[in-house]
């Protein structure tokens, strides 16, 4: 009889626990499903006008001289919104760690403006206004279905992830990065199952739209030998470096024009400026917009040797003197260009060095080796798996604490299983 009380008992218990598991997980369904829907519209919309404004400006090269006039609307949109201290996804990043709040004004101003800078020729890729897009409405619709604050982080997360893989059509990579960048050392697996789902749907309904997924086609990886496993080694140390370097220059940028140009009219008219006679001296148009014709060069084993060098020049005018974007596709043609050239002057395959390169590259600046090895897989399919997972671990461990974005959190050492809980170096 106790063993048969007992067993009741666990019994109880147990499908007590499971209708409670079974509840959560119906409830975030439907909330996930609902912002996949939301953000995924409103990122498949984003991602349908901006290719539309892209081809536009390939077609016509004077749109470049408009730039500066692209500017001064920037500045005098984000004035109008009374958002003038704008902080771009660190917002998103400082929302997740509940020390501020999205306002639903950032979605529209973050559209409108990120489509401005690529319609006129600023150097910026497009993935921070699909971070900063999915947060703004994440945030409005947790706000909406009035849940809870923690809850409220979640539908932010599930935002994130919708609107990253709208635009990419990378769905494991963008389930898993707003997981994994927010706080380097842990992920949000609270935010696991919203995060899948909501990052799905949203890529299924960019695709019904014909919003076509980033991929490249790499000609061959050769099989892995101790030689070309040790020049990888040798790429990924350097493409660490080129990371902590692009993001010392983008904040030093920063730095200096908010010193020496402090009316932030006269800073991005000035930086407009320099990037119409930039790309007069060096007689191309490579370096305005996101640069996803070169990066898809670069991966067929075609790069300028020094295109690496001015496409952080450019970008980091760009984004630090007022203008929307984000920083993860310039680094893809960062480290697709920089590994293009070092396959070259090694006499590895440039076409597979490109490919490691902008991996490597990637990881360095978002400290997020998870979605790198998830974006290889999706951007370059599985037979470079060996060399990614060496080029990802390298550049995780050599770019030290170095990243993107200034509220990112590092939890725990890189180093030593220890408690750091200190923001990244910028």
């Amino acid at each position: 009889m106790p063993k048969l009380t007992f067993a009741k008992k666990f019994i109880s218990a147990y499908s007590k626990k499971i209708r409670h598991n079974l509840l959560l997980f119906l409830k975030w369904s439907v909330i996930s499903a609902l912002t996949g829907l939301i953000v995924g519209s409103f990122s498949t919309l984003f991602a349908f006008i901006m290719n539309i404004m892209t081809e536009y400006r390939e077609q016509n090269d004077y749109m470049l001289y408009f730039l500066p006039l692209g500017g001064i609307l920037t500045v005098f949109l984000y004035s109008a919104f009374k958002y003038k201290n704008d902080k771009g996804t660190n917002l998103v990043l400082s929302t997740i760690h509940a020390r501020s709040e999205i306002p639903l004004r950032m979605a529209p101003l973050i559209f409108i403006t990120t489509i401005i800078t690529h319609v006129f020729g600023g150097s910026a890729g497009r993935e921070g206004a699909a971070l900063q897009l999915g947060g703004s409405i994440g945030n409005q619709i947790g706000r909406s279905l009035k849940l809870d604050d923690a809850d409220k982080r979640v539908v932010v997360l599930c935002g994130m992830s919708a609107a990253f893989s709208a635009l990419f059509g990378t769905p494991m990579a963008a389930a898993i990065f707003s997981l994994e960048v927010v706080s380097v050392g842990v992920m949000y697996y609270a935010a696991l199952v919203p995060c899948v789902f909501s990052s799905l749907i949203a890529t299924y309904f960019s695709k019904f739209f014909g919003i076509k997924e980033t991929d490249f086609a790499v000609v061959n990886f050769p099989e892995l030998s101790i030689l070309n496993s040790f020049e990888t080694v040798i790429l990924a140390i350097l493409c660490a470096a080129v990371s902590v370097l692009f993001i010392l220059l983008l904040h030093s940028t920063g730095d200096l024009f908010r010193k020496y140009l402090k009316n932030p009219y006269i800073r991005i008219v000035v930086a407009a400026c320099a990037i119409v006679i930039l790309s007069l001296i060096f007689q191309t148009r490579d370096y305005n917009g996101a640069g996803m014709n070169v990066i898809a060069r670069a991966v067929n084993g075609e790069a300028v040797p020094y295109a690496f060098i001015l496409k952080m020049l450019f970008t980091a005018i760009t984004i630090e003197a007022g203008f929307r974007g984000g920083e993860i596709v310039p680094s893809f043609f960062i480290g697709a260009t920089f590994g293009c050239t070092f396959g070259s002057l090694l006499g590895f395959s440039p076409s597979v060095c490109a490919a490691v390169g902008l991996i490597a590259v990637f990881c360095g600046v978002t400290n997020c080796p998870i979605t790198s090895l998830l974006i290889s897989f999706e951007l370059f399919g599985a037979g470079g798996v060996p060399y990614f997972m060496i080029a990802v671990a390298v550049s995780y461990f050599m770019s030290g604490y170095y990243g993107l974005y200034k509220d990112q959190t590092i939890v725990y050492s890189k180093y030593k299983t220890k408690f750091l809980n200190r923001k990244a170096r910028k």
